[in-house]
């Protein structure tokens, strides 16, 4: 600011044509909005690691402490048990095979984000990328309606979920009998796993 000889003050303007205060008022403005911003995802993460933190750690450790599943077979509605909700074990099947994904509970648990697929066949939901539970089917799908496209990501995701969880058995189809799976059987081929 300075005198314009006629005892008035004017501001002298920088030269993106806006006063000198402006800058500092803008500079101002941007301090409070990232500070809002910050303390928003603060609270974010504070109510978000509430949510998930000691629970998720808790659910970790049980998940651990769970002994080694045996092999047998599951009806969908034996499967449904295995939900993390009624039980802390979780199933999920995909392409007729099933698998522990206790271990990934963080993202197979009630509160994870694939958590729909928990005791359920998770095969017409990986094989269409949805997470919707319009996509799940209450009864046994064959899924004999998707594109080939769609079944050879069904054997991609089978292919992850082997390499990285326990087969636990097969998704029987209304009618089939389980299969009687010995001792020896189900420890060759968990150690085959690891």
């Amino acid at each position: 600011m300075a005198d314009d000889g006629q005892g008035r003050l004017r501001t002298e303007e920088g030269p993106a044509g806006g006063a000198a205060l402006a800058g500092g008022e803008m500079l101002l403005l941007s301090v409070g909005l990232l500070a809002l911003a910050l303390l928003a995802a603060y609270r974010l993460y504070l109510r978000w690691g509430a949510r998930n933190g000691s629970g998720g750690a808790a659910r970790q450790g049980e998940a651990a402490a769970l002994p080694r599943m045996k092999r047998r077979d599951f009806s969908l509605e034996q499967l449904r048990e295995f939900d993390g909700a009624r039980n802390p074990r979780i199933l999920l099947a995909v392409n007729g095979k099933v698998f522990d994904v206790t271990k990934g509970s963080k993202f197979y648990g009630p509160e994870g984000p694939y958590g729909i697929f928990a005791g359920r066949d998770a095969s017409r939901g990986l094989a269409t990328f949805c997470l919707d539970k319009d996509a799940l089917r209450d009864e046994y799908d064959d899924l004999s309606d998707l594109n080939a496209v769609q079944m050879e990501s069904v054997r991609e995701w089978e292919m992850q979920f082997k390499e990285k969880y326990d087969y636990v058995g097969r998704l029987l189809k209304p009618g089939e009998e389980p299969s009687e799976y010995t001792d020896e059987e189900d420890t060759k081929d968990h150690t085959k796993q690891e």
